[in-house]
């Protein structure tokens, strides 16, 4: 009796014994994950910082005709939209794995929004000379869906497909019905996916090779967020390779749906009105946002005062009595919610469309502006098109 308790007790010891060594690999295997993916971040923000930092450089040099400075504002401004994105797909991923993501569905032509997508990586797609070949289906598809979500969807894998083709690659993205789906493709001759990495393509901070030959690593959680999104949406994603150095595809099914009634799409497509010059107050403790933001707005047409901190933004509002507040949330002493409650109190501030500016945009960032009085809030770097929309909206 005594030898079978003994060898019961020396069967769990080694049974601890296991989980424990699986515990510590695993952790040793989440920190490698880590350092890694900390490595690449590094690495894929300071790419599009130096070319932003050599164009400064040569834009101070002057002498630049007009068509250089244009060259290198498209180059600025492509670099800027790339660290966005960076950026918001970081945010993304922390959104979505605590269920905070709330699809903003509506019919969508996908179409419409797969050529967006095409149009807003095709910089990177030329920057490589790569060809791109597109083939949409002749009738309008419809799915219910989240326009943006759906964008981001599409424009992961081309940008995926992009950076893992070599240059003067190709890359083609097809539009299809197939029974009851609307089926997304997109298909390379880069590099492919390793037979072993495969089945762990769509996981969190998976990523292929990266050694220096490979330099497009990415930081392997665009796919991650492809399969997200598309499983928020009802439908699925699979990924095919036949091995390394022999492309990829990527194919995304939705769920199809009937095309809305006519009277539905006419009021989705109902055009703004003209906006006529408002008078609006920029309120931002960074000199350069402000100041940039100031002229933009003025260039446009309106009348614009400048504060940078809270108490010079009360006094001048309660003189100047603006119609748009671009408020910063991030103001030192007096934050933008406190500043953002005050202006309510404000004679002839009461009806004012106050828009919460701010590097923050959690769900609960979005409750406390809507709770602190805020009409609106946009994420920097503000996006000038969806400012042009607030504006349109206001119809001053």
């Amino acid at each position: 009796m005594i030898g079978i308790v003994a060898d019961v007790a020396k069967e769990e010891s080694l049974q601890d014994t296991d989980e424990l060594r699986q515990r510590v690999e695993s952790l040793e295997e989440f920190e490698r994950h880590i350092k890694e993916f900390l490595a690449t971040l590094g690495h894929e923000l300071r790419n599009p910082l130096a070319p932003i930092r050599n164009a400064v450089t040569l834009m101070r040099m002057g002498g630049l005709s007009g068509s250089m400075i244009e060259w290198y504002a498209t180059l600025i401004d492509r670099q800027v939209t790339h660290l966005t994105r960076l950026v918001d797909d970081l945010l993304d991923i922390s959104r979505i794995t605590s269920g905070k993501v709330m699809l903003q569905r509506e019919p969508v032509e996908v179409a419409s929004v797969v050529t967006g997508a095409i149009d807003a990586c095709r910089p990177l797609i030329e920057s490589r000379q790569q060809t791109l070949e597109t083939v949409l289906p002749d009738e309008p598809l419809w799915i219910d869906a989240d326009p943006t979500r759906l964008s981001q969807i599409v424009l992961n894998l081309l940008n995926n497909a992009a950076k893992y083709t070599p240059e003067g690659g190709r890359i083609r993205l097809a539009v299809d019905r197939e029974g009851r789906d609307v089926v997304i493709r997109v298909r390379d001759n880069g590099i492919g996916i390793a037979p072993d990495l495969l089945p762990k393509v769509f996981d969190l901070f998976t990523q292929g090779d990266r050694s220096p030959e490979r330099s497009q690593s990415g930081l392997g959680i665009g796919l991650a967020l492809v399969r997200q999104l598309t499983e928020l949406h009802g439908g699925s994603v699979q990924a095919y390779s036949a091995g390394i150095d022999r492309g990829s595809e990527f194919t995304v099914r939705l769920p199809c749906r009937p095309a809305p009634t006519a009277a539905a799409r006419d009021r989705r497509t109902e055009s703004s009105k003209p906006v006529a010059s408002c008078r609006v107050l920029v309120v931002d403790d960074n000199r350069d946002t402000a100041d940039s933001m100031t002229v933009l707005l003025e260039i446009w047409g309106h009348e614009v005062s400048t504060a940078y901190d809270g108490p010079a933004a009360l006094a001048m509002a309660a003189e100047y009595v603006p119609e748009i507040v671009l408020l910063d949330i991030g103001l030192p002493g007096m934050d933008g919610y406190t500043v953002a409650r005050r202006l309510r109190e404000l004679p002839g501030c009461e009806t004012a469309l106050l828009v919460a500016v701010s590097g923050y945009g959690r769900d609960e960032d979005l409750r406390r502006a809507r709770a602190a009085g805020f009409d609106h809030q946009i994420t920097k770097p503000v996006d000038p098109a969806q400012l042009e929309t607030l504006l349109h909206a206001r119809a001053c």
